[in-house]
């Protein structure tokens, strides 16, 4: 269901470097970029051009959704069932950071605290920063080193910031197994994922597994059905999870001749997993723990130590550039940081309401889009393209307009985009997000062609029998005719 392949940066997790988690939805980037051309098409020679892309025979059985307005004078230059709903996959992400920069501004950061709750107790307090490593538990902890703490009695992590459950329940099970479907709580540490590497050992025998962090083995129970296979046969490797327990499973089969595949998974208990780093944290910089748990309340009176995420400019980068499903859900819930939960309502629904009632004030029609999650990882959610152009048009004439593109990938240049657009005409001037799941293939963004008006775009893809790539190819193909329109 999901790729093992997961990037560099997510190798470099545990070491405490800032990573980026790229999600099976921004996966198969490798695709065959359009050809290289140097037509020019004429606004009036548009429509004929996006129709003969989408009714090819084999989109017969394809949904298509697509707007296309220009920026400076509000024209809609091509519309096809724009007004409808779609699962618009991560394309979620422009409400979620939109409203996130509008409601929080650029510079807002998130706070996690170590409180003083008495003689020798101390308690830590998340408040959801998606981007805490174990770099920062390093800092924190020479903080309290440098005052003279020596010895904790109780270590307490508070994780009651956000409220309702930690997986959102729209997600479906293969998701929340892999990395880019781990927890969302208030105490969060490297991305809420362990990294682990598969290697071949002598023909016959099963795969070896290695932890990047080596204090996992005792975390997990492995059931390994696996095997090493003959020189150059093709290889395959599964690695699921128990969604009830610490179990690891490793089905497949590698030749002994293979490379490495390095992959990773949720954390079961993302509080455990906290305590167990904090707490060898606090050993290393020379302070001995002698229990710890878990508790929620506390009155805050003395902080001792805190460390603050990077601004929202730059979590936004993560959110948009890498499609980052954490980042996300993580900014979302920030959302609701001012507002008073009711007695049955969580942090992730109140976020909503407030995302609502931001982007409502900002413009956006509050019925072209109905959402259930922040990162587009649940397939409820439905968004018109009409609503993504809004969303588009309104932060492109914001003050925060600077910050909002500087978060989008660039085509052929970065983020999900890198390896898209390569030496077409698209290259340098698309700034756009991506977005897939299974049936769900989406591109939203902004084009800034030398010789025409900019443009705002979305182009949304459902249920269609295509794989991946040819659907993906086909709206790759339509955003270049875009990027070749001229004054004529």
């Amino acid at each position: 269901m999901f790729s093992k392949k997961i990037s560099l940066s997510l190798m470099l997790l545990l070491l405490g470097t800032h990573i980026s988690v790229n999600q099976k939805v921004v996966q198969a980037q490798t695709q065959v970029p359009p050809a290289t051309t140097t037509k020019s098409l004429c606004p009036a020679q548009l429509g004929a051009s996006i129709d003969a892309a989408i009714n090819r025979p084999l989109f017969s059985r394809t949904r298509w959704g697509i707007l296309v307005k220009n920026l400076v004078s509000d024209q809609t230059l091509y519309s096809y069932d724009a007004q409808k709903y779609f699962t618009p996959a991560s394309n979620v992400k422009l409400l979620t950071t939109a409203a996130a920069l509008k409601q929080l501004g650029a510079n807002f950061r998130i706070r996690t605290s170590v409180y003083q709750d008495g003689d020798g107790i101390l308690r830590i307090v998340g408040r959801g920063d998606p981007s805490l490593k174990n770099a920062q538990l390093t800092l924190l902890a020479k903080e309290l080193r440098q005052q003279g703490i020596t010895q904790v009695n109780q270590l307490i992590a508070d994780d009651s910031y956000f409220q309702g459950d930690i997986v959102p329940p729209s997600w479906q099970w293969e998701d929340v197994q892999a990395y880019y479907g781990a927890p969302v709580n208030s105490l969060i540490l490297n991305e809420n994922a362990a990294v682990l590497t598969v290697l071949p050992q002598t023909i016959g025998k099963p795969l070896q597994l290695k932890w990047a962090d080596p204090t996992e083995a005792y975390q997990w129970r492995v059931e390994n059905n696996s095997v090493t296979t003959q020189k150059d046969e093709p290889g395959l490797v599964e690695v699921s999870r128990d969604l009830k327990g610490a179990v690891l499973h490793l089905q497949g089969q590698l030749a002994v001749n293979s490379q490495p595949d390095i992959t990773a998974i949720a954390v079961f208990d993302p509080i455990q997993n906290f305590l167990r780093h904090f707490r060898q944290s606090l050993v290393t910089e020379g302070i001995s723990v002698q229990q710890t748990s878990s508790a929620s309340g506390g009155k805050n009176e003395q902080e001792v130590a805190a460390v603050e995420s990077p601004p929202l400019s730059e979590l936004l980068m993560e959110t948009n550039l890498n499609s980052n499903n954490l980042f996300a859900e993580a900014l979302l819930r920030a959302l609701a940081n001012k507002q008073q939960l009711a007695k049955n309502q969580t942090t992730a629904d109140v976020g909503l309401k407030v995302m609502r009632d931001t982007l409502t004030q900002l413009g956006v029609n509050p019925t072209s889009y109905s959402l259930v999650d922040g990162s587009g990882l649940s397939r409820k959610n439905l968004i018109s393209p009409e609503a993504l152009v809004q969303v588009l048009q309104l932060m492109a004439a914001s003050p925060e307009t600077k910050v909002f593109r500087a978060s989008l990938p660039v085509a052929g240049v970065s983020g999900t985009l890198k390896n898209r657009f390569r030496n077409t005409s698209a290259q340098g001037i698309v700034q756009a997000k991506t977005g897939t799941l299974t049936g769900a293939i989406s591109l939203s963004g902004y084009i800034d062609s030398p010789q025409y008006e900019p443009l705002a775009f979305s182009i949304i893809v459902n249920q269609s029998e295509q794989s991946v790539s040819t659907l993906r190819q086909a709206i790759d193909d339509i955003v270049v005719s875009l990027t070749q329109l001229h004054r004529c």
